[in-house]
């Protein structure tokens, strides 16, 4: 009976995490549609290109702390230690803005120094500025998270910072007739992005908790940045992965097919969506059952979330797959080339829809070094892998090397998990033999 509710709490949760993860992707590709239409294949290469970047260093500037943040809270909280809990928060925000700050100043530093198009400096001078908003934005919605605050922690970066996009967009091509390139739609982001960071600011002070007003911060900084680092690096290196043949595309001068490959990739996530739903609840639940070590459970969770995941992601992809040359023409002449990529892009995200959430199992239970290890060595790969290929198949060539990286990081994990749980990936995990 405790399984069945269990299971029966996962999935109610994942599909209401689903419908709210779903309406900001749908406003994510709504804005990335009208983008695309508007500014034309190469403008949007640009955009792209300088888009994945502005997404690394972002991540890397808030160090980890939008996750450490969802541990290092409630467990102040419960212990009524005020004066940690602010610090932890001021710190992490602090960090974030520093960081940010320098990588604007260097990054100003090399696009000057670097040969690039007007277009391209301009817009990349204009992409800089994402870099501290988004990091603070992912920090404060973290915090409205630790709050209690589910639906406004999602808004702000979900919901509000793309359905901004699309207003803007909409007003200046069709109101008032302009006609966007790569910088402007660059600044359209950066002013979505300012709003939806005041919007989680305005949450973040509405919902505190009223003890922490008359508490000075203290700090414990080594503690905070033990825990962060893995964090960081899995966040950081996950992304840079997922951003590889963008950046290899676009760092080749090609940023047309950059562009191209951008929207390929980024419609073939969308068969991750059912997983990422099922993982707002599937990490801690795993965390509670492996702390109990109540290894029947949790291979069950395992086995059960992996099979809802593989079901969703099948459905999703094989429409995908069968009506992908209409739905990327849809999005302006030139876009069509990406047809094969697309496709293949989304068998590999069916294929590891089968092994389950393996990278949240790993974090949960205490193998965050080796889940970063792996995650690096896979990054690593992958940049060799798409180099190679794009070199013979341009942007075919990135979603072949992204693909196969994306299969041979999660067996990797599979076979971590063996060894150290004795737990088989995903929908196999009920077949695992108890240690």
């Amino acid at each position: 009976m405790a399984a069945s509710a269990l299971l029966s709490r996962v999935a109610r949760g994942g599909i209401t995490a689903f419908f709210i993860y779903g309406a900001g992707i749908g406003l994510t590709y709504c804005s990335q549609l009208l983008i695309a239409r508007f500014v034309g294949v190469d403008a949007y290469g640009v955009y792209a290109y300088v888009f994945a970047w502005m997404t690394v260093l972002a991540y890397f500037s808030a160090f980890g702390f939008e996750v450490a943040l969802l541990r290092f809270l409630p467990a102040y909280e419960a212990d009524h230690n005020w004066s940690l809990f602010r610090g932890v928060i001021r710190y992490a925000e602090q960090r974030a803005v520093t960081i940010g700050i320098s990588v604007i100043v260097v990054g100003i530093c090399f696009i000057v120094l670097w040969g690039v198009s007007a277009q391209l400096r301009s817009t990349f001078l204009i992409g800089l500025a994402l870099v501290p908003v988004w990091a603070l934005l992912w920090i404060r919605c973290s915090v409205v998270r630790a709050y209690g605050g589910v639906v406004l922690a999602t808004a702000p970066d979900r919901v509000v910072r793309d359905g901004l996009l699309s207003g803007f967009v909409v007003i200046a091509c069709l109101g008032l007739g302009w006609r966007l390139d790569a910088a402007t739609a660059m600044m359209a982001t950066l002013a979505s992005s300012i709003m939806a960071l005041a919007l989680a600011s305005v949450a973040a002070r509405r919902l505190h908790p009223a003890a922490i007003e008359s508490v000075f911060p203290t700090y414990d900084a080594p503690a905070w940045q033990r825990a962060a680092i893995p964090l960081v690096i899995i966040a950081a290196t996950e992304t840079l992965m997922n951003r590889t043949g963008v950046i290899i595309l676009g760092w080749i001068g090609d940023t047309k097919a950059a562009g191209i490959y951008s929207l390929a990739f980024n419609i073939a996530a969308v068969v991750a969506l059912p997983r990422i739903a099922i993982n707002t609840l599937f990490a801690p639940t795993i965390s509670g059952l492996f702390s109990r070590k109540d290894q029947v459970l949790l291979r069950a969770l395992i086995t059960s979330a992996a099979s809802w995941t593989l079901g969703g992601a099948v459905c999703i992809a094989l429409t995908l797959f069968l009506f992908a040359e209409p739905f990327l023409t849809w999005f302006g002449p030139g876009y069509e080339a990406g047809v094969p990529a697309l496709r293949i892009l989304l068998v590999g995200q069916v294929i590891v829809a089968g092994t389950g959430s393996q990278l949240f199992v790993m974090t949960m239970t205490g193998c965050e070094r080796g889940a970063a290890k792996l995650l690096v060595s896979s990054a690593a790969a992958n940049a060799a892998a798409s180099v190679a290929l794009i070199s013979l198949f341009g942007l075919t060539g990135a979603a072949i090397a992204s693909a196969a990286s994306l299969m041979m990081w999660n067996l990797a994990m599979a076979l971590f998990l063996w060894r150290r749980l004795s737990l088989l990936p995903g929908v196999l995990a009920g077949y695992s033999a108890t240690p």
